[in-house]
């Protein structure tokens, strides 16, 4: 096989490991979201057993849905591990080949290793508010990655707006991730449902919040978090606050997608246009659930909307990056 033909199929592997870890975010947040998170209170099987099943034996807390959501989000970041392991392998037997990555295969094994161990801690510990969202955010960092190692780079040189642009590109991936870290904080201590109206919340534009015991990262290891340990004021304010940020990372990342959609490149304006539509997407949906009352099929699908942002975001940055033969050009 050509060393272009090897490549596209390399890319063609990572796709299919991107599909399944946006698949991976999503069903962990539907297991998330109806309580399943301690359907199977041990790790890597379910009651010692690799399909749900508690074994006939005495265990009360046993309850077979719970446990199939639980164990399919397994099966399906098991399967992701594999491919990644595949193109990791890939990547090092073909490391001489021009223009085969080697660096971010590498990166996302590392990263896929780490959700693994944040997998058995976020059973092991019992839903903690900081493993669970550190494990929603490795999920999107893989997906990231493998979204990242799916594209094909152009050999162009970037103009000077485009530079800036790349700037402001990253700028706007600090915002994005302090955005889904503040998604997953609201998402692991029930603080969902803390705001039920708009514009306002609880028909005050600054309600009684306890900003203290909100963000506090560490609390006992024996708690058992199912269900939220947080005081109703701390919960407000976790939630005005992502709000908040939703404002401000909103504004800076539309900001960023029209300004790529005006660029001259054609592929620079695609992704900055995909990046304002997925950003809005994902007000709309955030606006949708207060308004509804958080129902589970648009909660889940607001964690979708934020796989699909970083979607947005990587396309973005790998539109403003030349592929690595272009410093070879005199």
């Amino acid at each position: 096989m050509y060393p272009e033909r090897r490549l596209t199929w390399f890319r063609r592997i990572a796709l299919a490991g991107a599909c399944l870890a946006a698949a991976v975010v999503v069903l962990g947040a539907w297991v998330r979201l109806t309580d399943a998170g301690l359907g199977c209170p041990d790790w890597p099987g379910c009651y010692g057993h690799i399909y749900p099943n508690s074994g006939g034996g005495p265990h009360s807390a046993f309850q077979f849905a719970k446990a199939l959501h639980e164990m399919i989000h397994r099966y399906v970041a098991t399967t992701l591990g594999v491919v990644i392991i595949v193109l990791l392998g890939w990547a090092i037997r073909f490391r001489r080949d021009r223009g085969q990555p080697l660096i971010p295969a590498a990166f996302a094994f590392a990263v896929v290793c780490l959700q693994g161990t944040l997998g058995a801690l976020t059973v092991t510990l019992q839903l903690k508010p900081l493993i669970v969202t550190a494990h929603l955010l490795g999920g999107l960092t893989l997906l990231g990655l493998l979204w990242w190692l799916s594209l094909t780079p152009e050999i162009r040189r970037l103009t000077e707006r485009e530079r800036a642009l790349r700037t402001y590109a990253w700028a706007g991936l600090a915002v994005l991730i302090l955005q889904i870290a503040l998604g997953g904080w609201t998402s692991s201590n029930y603080a969902a449902v803390a705001c039920p109206d708009l514009p306002t919340c609880r028909h005050a534009w600054w309600p009684p919040m306890d900003f203290r015991d909100a963000f506090v990262l560490s609390r006992g290891l024996d708690m058992d978090n199912s269900g939220g340990v947080l005081a109703d004021p701390a919960r407000v304010a976790i939630h005005f606050t992502h709000r908040l940020g939703a404002v401000v990372a909103g504004s800076i990342l539309i900001g960023l997608g029209v300004a790529a959609a005006t660029a001259t490149n054609p592929r620079v304006r695609r992704a900055g246009r995909l990046l304002a539509a997925a950003v809005v997407l994902q007000i709309s949906i955030g606006l949708a659930m207060v308004h509804w009352g958080i129902p589970l099929p648009l909660a889940t699908l607001h964690n979708a909307g934020a796989a699909f942002l970083v979607i947005a975001w990587v396309t973005l940055l790998r539109s403003l990056r030349p592929a690595p033969a272009l410093d070879m050009l005199p």
